[in-house]
Formats: C-alpha cells, structure tokens, sequence
C-alpha cells in the first residue's frame, strides 16, 4: 500500500479478522469446524477476498470468549462488528453490488431449502425405532443439520437486510436552523443613551430587565409608597429585605422580628430509614425490594407484549426476515423473562417461533445454554430446557469443557452444571466426552463419569475406556 493511502473498509475487516484469529487456536472450536468444513471460504475471507457472513464472526468472538474471557471477547466484538457494517456497506455499493447481492440471497435461499429438507429427512428416521442402533450419530447429525439450517437462515436475514440498506432512498438533508437575529447594538456600545424619564445617576447606569414571573411579594405598609423594602440610613444606598436581619457592626444590637424564620418552610419529615447494625442484620426494607420486584415485572412484561405484537404484524405480512432478527435479539433477553414469551408466542399461534427461539439461544455460549434451560426446567417448561441442551452440546468439545470448568468455578451453579454434563454425555460419542475431559482431567474426568454413570451402565463403560485410550482418566 502506497504511503498515505488508506486501507478500504473490506481490507480493514480483513486486518481485524486476522488480528482476532491469531488469538485462538485455529485447529479447535469454531474455527476448527469452518477450516474443516470450508477452509477455500476461510483462506478468502483471511485475504480480504470475500466478506465472511455475520455468523462466522460470532463464532470466531465465542471461541475468543472461551479462551480471552467474556470481557476480552465483548471488548473486541465492538469494533470488529462496526468494521464488517462498514465493509459489508462498500462491498454492496461497488458496481455490481447489488447484482451479486441478489445472486447470493437466491443460493443462500436454495441452502436453507435443503437444509430443512434434511433435517426433516433425519428426524423422522430418528423417531422409527429401527435406527435405534446407530441413534447417537443420527441425533449428532441431526444437530449439525438444524445448525445448517439456523445459519442459513440468518444469512438471508442478514442479506435481504443489507439489501434493503442499498434500495433504501437517502435520507432528506437536514435544515438549517435559522440564523440567530443580531444583537441590538446599545448591547455593545460603551454609554447607553439615557431615555426621557430614565433616573439620572448611579442608578441610571444600570441595564433594565423585564419583571420575572413569579408569585407577588407580601406589600409592607410601613414602607415609602408601598415598596416591599426600605431604605437603609441616609446616604448608605441600601435597600433592607424584609424579615432579614441586617448585617455589619453598625446593626449588632438589633434583635429579628422573627418574620425571616416564620417565612421558612418547614421540611417534610424523613422517612425513617431501616434500623442498622449487627443485631437488624436480616432486616431489608421491604417497600424497597416491593417496589424494585414491581418494576422488574411490568418491564417484563412490556417486552413480551410488545415483541409478541411485532411478531404477529411482521408475520402476517409476510416479513421473515425482520421477525428472524427479532427472535435473535430475545434470545439474548435475560434467562428468567424467557418462559412467560414462550406462553405468549402459544397464545399467539406462533409456537414455531419459539422453537426457533431456542435454536438461536441453543447457539449462544454454553454456559448461557445451561441458564436458559435451568429458568425454563423452573418455570415448568423442562421438556424444552432438556431440547435446548442437546442442540447446545452440539459444537466443538473443547467449548464445552470451557464451559463447564466455568460454571463449576462460578459456585451455586451446580444444576446446570449436571444439567449440561448430561446432555453433553448422552448426545455426544464417548470420544468426544474424552476429548473434553483431556482441557482439564482433575476437574472432568470425575464430572464426566459420574455423569456418564447416571445415564446408563452401557455409556459408563464406554466412557472409562475412552478416558484410558485418551490418557484422561482420574
């Protein structure tokens, strides 16, 4: 590059994306699955060729939050987001943007088409009862199936949407807003001239204003023509408020009326605080935590409300795309908030939403797969929170071991920690369990057998030999 060119927006992401991937290990996680999967895809989008999807980039931040952190992986998601805008914006504006655009969009449709199809084609066999002897792999198959099918999904989102971006018309200019009018110029001139009538004086040479609004003062009849003060001795120039002691050494022996308090308002009375100290510590306010509880409970239930309604309006017109992206922002609404919009999407009519509410939750990062699956298992919706699980366990084992040492080292967190154990074993091969345990063996070997112990004798065994083979056993 030339001194003093700028890079474009496609070459920037490019720098960013290579930046980000030098982070991780390439061989494991996400990027692991795409480098297998499509490594020519992976190799383009590394040089600036090609604009990877929005989806990629997600995965390539989860598997930088499961090495980094959470707090690593936010911090960089920030600007590696607003660069693939930029760069998805000058890609699409070029000449024959728009043409490739739509070329995409068409085969992605065609993608997502199959996909269905063949997650279709898998569940049924997964439901005969002959295909019980291979049933792990089907339901594995299955998974990655439905994660074809979630991402290709997204991907017409994220195009129709980018589409819609370049056919929208260019917003009006914005006005102008009217010129200040000039100042008069007696404002900036040294001698103001002194109107017929004016005071002559020191007086005179103070700027008038216009009186200020505001409750009429009480008149003293004491005073010259009923002014609200008087004038202080002769010659002083002052002009004593009523009810307010004067000041100096000349007034020391002078005692108040008593009007300046009098006019002083009394202060409302405080509300007794909640009693402090060792012997209250149990004790909470109560109108508090009511109040706080009350406000978490209408917010909720506004969200739901009014996504609900979204959704059936954007539904009815038939705009898949937009209803997509607003399932994709509930799932990450807060875990607890989640069972009362599944009741109101069955209300609605629109119960295959919520299932592919939790596909997209079942794509968030395992250890908010668990919380999910723990509120609705509360909220009486365990048949779903054990679904979610398995479609969760169905990524790379390095992210799931990374997720259970974390909730194991978050404390009070058992439930979902044997909640995501369990799936983890029953849905994935004995090698794959092992492959987990390999991150940190004195944690998840025990776990993991105790887990596999649990779900059957058969899958016990399995699991101890493939702990011996990989060298991971306690």
């Amino acid at each position: 590059m030339a001194v003093g060119q700028h890079a474009s927006p496609g070459e920037e992401f490019a720098r960013c994306l290579r930046e980000l991937s030098a982070l991780v290990d390439t061989g494991v996680g996400w990027c692991g699955v795409f480098g297998q999967r499509d490594p020519e895809g992976m190799r383009a989008w590394f040089a600036g060729a090609e604009l990877p999807p929005g989806d990629v980039l997600e995965a390539l931040l989860q598997d930088l939050a499961a090495r980094h952190g959470t707090a690593a992986a936010e911090r960089a998601a920030v600007r590696a987001r607003e660069l693939h805008t930029a760069a998805a914006a000058a890609h699409d504006r070029r000449p024959g943007g728009r043409e490739a655009l739509v070329e995409r969009l068409g085969a992605m449709r065609r993608e997502q088409t199959y996909a269905a199809g063949r997650e279709r084609e898998l569940a049924l066999r997964l439901r005969e009862p002959s295909g019980g002897s291979d049933g792990q792999g089907l339901d594995v198959r299955l998974a990655w199936a439905r994660d074809d099918y979630e991402r290709a999904t997204a991907r017409c989102a994220e195009l129709s949407a980018r589409l819609a971006a370049l056919d929208a018309p260019p917003p009006p200019p914005r006005e102008r807003p009217p010129a200040r009018p000039p100042a008069p110029g007696s404002w900036f001139r040294g001698e103001a001239s002194v109107a017929a009538g004016a005071p002559e004086g020191p007086e005179a040479a103070a700027p008038t204003y216009p009186a200020r609004p505001g409750p009429a003062r009480p008149v003293r009849e004491d005073t010259p023509g009923g002014r609200p003060g008087a004038r202080g001795p002769a010659g002083s120039g002052r002009v004593t408020t009523p009810g307010r002691r004067p000041r100096g050494a000349r007034y020391a022996g002078l005692d108040d009326d008593g009007s300046a308090a009098s006019a002083v308002p009394a202060a409302p009375p405080a509300r007794a605080a909640a009693p402090r100290g060792a012997r209250y510590a149990g004790v909470e306010e109560p109108e508090a935590a009511a109040v706080t509880d009350t406000a978490d409970l209408a917010r909720d239930t506004r969200a739901v409300t009014g996504t609900v309604a979204v959704l059936v309006r954007l539904r009815a017109q038939g705009r898949t795309g937009e209803a997509h992206v607003l399932l994709c922002e509930a799932a990450g609404w807060p875990p607890a908030r989640l069972p009362a919009l599944a009741a109101a999407l069955h209300r609605a009519g629109l119960g295959a939403d919520w299932a592919t509410l939790l596909w997209e939750v079942a794509s968030l990062p395992p250890d908010r797969v668990a919380a999910v699956a723990g509120a609705l298992g509360a909220a009486g919706l365990a048949d779903d929170g054990r679904q979610l699980l398995r479609q969760g366990v169905a990524r790379p084992a390095a992210e799931i071991a990374a997720a259970l040492l974390a909730l194991d080292g978050s404390g009070g967190r058992e439930r979902e920690v044997r909640a995501l154990a369990e799936a983890f074993v029953h849905v994935r091969t004995p090698e794959d369990v092992a492959q987990a345990a390999r991150t940190d063996p004195r944690r998840l070997s025990p776990l993991l057998l105790d887990t596999a112990r649990r779900v059957s004798q058969s899958r016990y065994r399995a699991v101890v030999h493939a702990l011996r083979v990989a060298g991971a056993a306690p």
